[in-house]
């Protein structure tokens, strides 16, 4: 028998706050490269084909950063949860330290030195 790749589908509306892998499997569109991972912001209620749906979410990087806001028309049956990545794996040390303001604050231009060249 041959091994068959096994995928937990969403069978429920997704709800804001869902992290989902959009693929292949969701819509033609979204295959290989094109797949992303989406965070849905809402989810709309107005009447599609059987099993379609319209979504309303961010799109993220590999740091899970928002790079992109979209709007997308899917099968409902296609999605799936996207896994849950453990905290820090996402963002290195240096850029947790410098969103938190310790390292590469804007230092104060001293008076008298603006617009001279050196």
């Amino acid at each position: 028998m041959p091994a068959i790749q096994r995928r937990t589908l969403v069978n429920v509306r997704p709800r804001p706050g869902d992290l989902l892998i959009v693929d292949r499997a969701a819509s033609v569109q979204f295959a290989g490269e094109r797949a992303l991972r989406l965070r849905v912001v809402s989810v709309c209620d107005r009447p599609t084909y059987d099993g379609w749906i319209w979504l309303t979410g961010y799109v993220l990087g590999r740091r899970d950063e928002a790079v992109a806001r979209r709007e997308i028309f899917v099968q409902l049956a296609g999605l799936r949860p996207a896994p849950a990545r453990p905290p820090g794996s996402t963002v290195s040390a240096a850029m947790a330290r410098r969103a938190a303001g310790r390292v590469g604050a804007p230092t104060a231009v001293p008076a008298g030195s603006r617009g001279r060249r050196r």
